[in-house]
């Protein structure tokens, strides 16, 4: 190289600006660690936003002033996407009512309308429990006196049991069949004291298999000694409802066209037969003065009043002087409230049902999910010219129980149902942001050791 080129290029590389690689690779590093650590904080709020939208999304319906303990929401809405099921923490508490139907958040394509909604007790925190088949609130899933468990039936025809969800600690016990043969058990009425359960099992009738008898038994959850209260050949309707006097020492059931007595010791009391379009009110159907409640239809209408009997004879005592309730399939008792007025579940019914309301039709019909377009719960007061709507739902909500605490306090509370997403869809969003996260630090990590190619 010549002494003149080489001066040359002295001087057309002072005329080039220095690259500072040490600061720009200092800069670089510090940017890099700023994007990381924004990208951990944007998954910590996430986590943090959990609990908070596992209460509801919506936020709290608002108790009475004055108001102590349960309450019933005025409206129920339809659990949101990804909510909380019911043994997931946090943990919901007793609850104030279930309820199930065809409604969205209730069915799937495996499920067969078999996902029951759940809401707490004293705020609108909602929780889902799954079946995996059609099963009634109110009538298969039922919930207990104090809202703290729900009786599910369970197992296989194999191994038939009964689960008793806790939703406070969140644990599900098993309650196996008492019944030796035994294909299906469900539950069918708790105790007051919520210490009991009745059961329904169905057995067959002879080995071939082709033939069924159904059996009531009363089961004390502490111990798990039963006592059968009834036996017979399989018919449609079986111990269905079941109600249980105040003090608990008398339960009544319906058994085909009669009504059954018996204590708790399995000894019968009285029977008595129904008339036509006549039944057993519901779970309340023990009246404070000790006679009996049953839900008629009037002639030719679609017009239901509560009328009570005489529980030894079935002698009829008269129409309560509680207003009808027209328009529906039928009404169904839950209980009676402090100020006397009883609270009833109204059918309202499907407009493209092939069924005629108006004519008869037997009880466990007129609450199939395929007649029913939803459900109200209102409150008959004595005296009253009209019902009083209590509790509303969305369209396709076709079966709901309210928890006895919550009849008897007579509170009801302004409701705020969910909305948008639960906290099930946040913990999955998390999930994928952390495994995200993940995958581009182990990303950095091997490009680092690799090194720079040259």
């Amino acid at each position: 190289m010549s002494v003149r080129l080489r001066e040359a290029l002295r001087e057309a590389v002072a005329d080039v600006p220095a690259y500072p690689v040490h600061d720009r690779a200092v800069r670089t590093a510090r940017r890099t660690r700023r994007r990381m650590a924004a990208a951990v904080a944007a998954v910590l709020v996430l986590v943090a936003l959990v609990p908070l939208v596992g209460r509801g999304g919506g936020g709290q319906g608002s108790a009475p002033a004055g108001a102590d303990g349960p309450t019933l929401p005025d409206r129920i809405g339809l659990p949101v996407l990804g909510a909380l099921h019911a043994t997931d923490r946090p943990r919901l508490g007793p609850a104030s009512v279930i309820f199930s139907g065809q409604a969205r958040g209730l069915t799937g394509l495996l499920d067969e309308n078999g996902t029951i909604g759940i809401v707490g007790a004293e705020a609108d925190r909602y929780r889902t429990y799954r079946v995996g088949y059609e099963a009634p609130a109110g009538e298969q899933v039922l919930l207990s006196p104090d809202g703290r468990r729900i009786a599910v039936p369970g197992g296989s025809s194999e191994h038939p049991r009964i689960d008793l969800v806790d939703l406070v600690d969140g644990v599900a016990r098993h309650l196996p069949s008492v019944v030796p043969g035994s294909v299906m058990t469900e539950p069918a009425g708790w105790a007051p004291d919520g210490k009991s359960l009745v059961v329904r099992d169905t057995v067959p009738a002879n080995p071939e298999g082709n033939a069924h008898a159904n059996v009531l038994s009363l089961v004390r959850l502490d111990t798990g000694r039963a006592v059968r209260l009834l036996e017979a050949e399989q018919l449609p309707i079986f111990g269905n409802p079941v109600a249980f006097s105040a003090d608990g020492s008398r339960l009544a059931w319906r058994v085909g066209d009669k009504v059954l007595i018996a204590g708790t010791d399995g000894q019968g009391i009285s029977s008595f037969p129904l008339p036509p379009e006549t039944g057993l009110a519901g779970k309340g159907a023990w009246l404070a003065d000790g006679s009996l409640a049953l839900v008629s239809r009037d002639p030719d209408s679609t017009r239901w009043r509560l009328r009570h009997v005489d529980p030894a004879t079935g002698r009829d005592l008269g129409a309560l002087e509680l207003p009808a309730v027209t328009g529906v399939t039928t009404i169904r008792l839950l209980g009676w409230r402090p100020d006397g007025s009883a609270l009833v579940v109204a059918y309202r019914p499907e407009p493209a049902a092939p069924a005629r309301f108006d004519r008869p039709l037997e009880m466990d019909e007129r609450t199939a999910y395929g007649h029913v377009r939803s459900i109200r719960v209102l409150a008959l007061a004595p005296g009253a010219a009209a019902p009083a709507s209590v509790l509303t739902a969305p369209d396709q909500v076709l079966a709901i129980d309210v928890a006895d605490d919550v009849v008897r306090s007579g509170q009801v509370r302004d409701a705020n149902p969910p909305w948008g997403v639960g906290g099930r869809f946040w913990w999955c969003t998390t999930l994928a942001a952390l495994v995200l996260l993940g995958g581009v630090l182990a990303r950095r990590v091997v490009t680092r050791a690799r090194g720079p190619r040259g």
